[in-house]
């Protein structure tokens, strides 16, 4: 789940909006909407990156950026997994060949 935004989403929508449509430089813009200057970077540069926009090809959208972090979640749960697997497969091999050594005594 996804922390509380500081900005609502309006401001956000009518900061960008305001920093693309205006000369002004960003700093000035954030310091009259009273945000940070570099959370209205960011913004700008999110809302370019956005595949409606497609202004930023090398910056990942944010749908991209969800899908990508559910594969890194996905992706490490598999490795612990996997490392579970290994962990009991050694146990259960070397189980087995205690029980063959006993046999063939």
């Amino acid at each position: 789940m996804a922390p509380p935004r500081k900005y609502p989403q309006e401001l956000r929508d009518r900061a960008v909006r305001l920093a693309r449509e205006s000369d002004r430089p960003l700093a000035q813009v954030a310091h009259d909407l009273g945000v940070h200057k570099e959370a209205l970077r960011t913004w700008v540069r999110q809302a370019e990156a956005d595949a409606d926009a497609g202004q930023r090809p090398k910056q990942l959208s944010s749908a991209e950026r969800d899908e990508l972090w559910r594969f890194r979640k996905e992706n490490n749960e598999l490795k612990r997994a996997n490392e579970i697997l290994k962990a009991a497969s050694a146990y259960f091999a070397a189980e087995l060949g205690q029980s063959r050594t006993k046999q063939s005594r």
